[in-house]
């Protein structure tokens, strides 16, 4: 089955812009300039702090920040600061937050590229067991054991 990801990666911070990865790619192709494709795409470049992206995600799931900190087993305050923006989180605590959320697959790769952090990429070990312990519902704890099973290195170091 193929991943919801691969067809909808167009979706970064675009606003409604349907704009696929392969279109972006072509027009810099074909284009004698740069600006004239960045302009004509502005709404796929745009960024959005990572904090208004978790708070819209609470928003739409009904979820409150202070119940997905406690479930992402993520320090009090540093998750609050994560949430308000006073602090940038590291791969690791927005993988945290995706299960917090109970995220899909999709929507936590959607999340990592929201945050400019490198997407989850199946072929890399450490990434597979996440990928597995997302699709299969898992909470931080039990990546964690997972993690630490496989002799792999746990998150945020915990």
């Amino acid at each position: 089955m193929q991943s919801l990801f691969c067809v909808m990666i167009y979706v970064k911070r675009g606003g409604g812009v349907m704009v696929t990865t392969s279109s972006l790619v072509e027009q810099l192709i074909k284009s004698k300039n740069f600006q004239e494709v960045i302009d004509r795409n502005a709404k796929v470049f745009e960024e959005q702090p990572i904090s208004e992206y978790l708070s819209k995600l609470c928003k739409e799931r009904g979820l409150v920040a202070e119940h997905v900190i406690i479930k992402s087993q993520i320090d009090r305050t540093y998750g609050h600061q994560i949430f308000n923006g006073t602090r940038v989180p590291s791969r690791d605590k927005l993988i945290q937050i995706a299960l917090g959320m109970e995220l899909s697959l999709d929507e936590t790769q959607l999340m990592l590229i929201t945050a400019n952090k490198g997407i989850l990429y199946v072929k890399c070990k450490r990434d597979a067991a996440i990928i597995f312990g997302i699709t299969h519902k898992f909470s931080v704890m039990e990546l964690q054991e997972l993690l630490e099973s496989a002799g792999l290195p746990l998150l945020g170091g915990l």
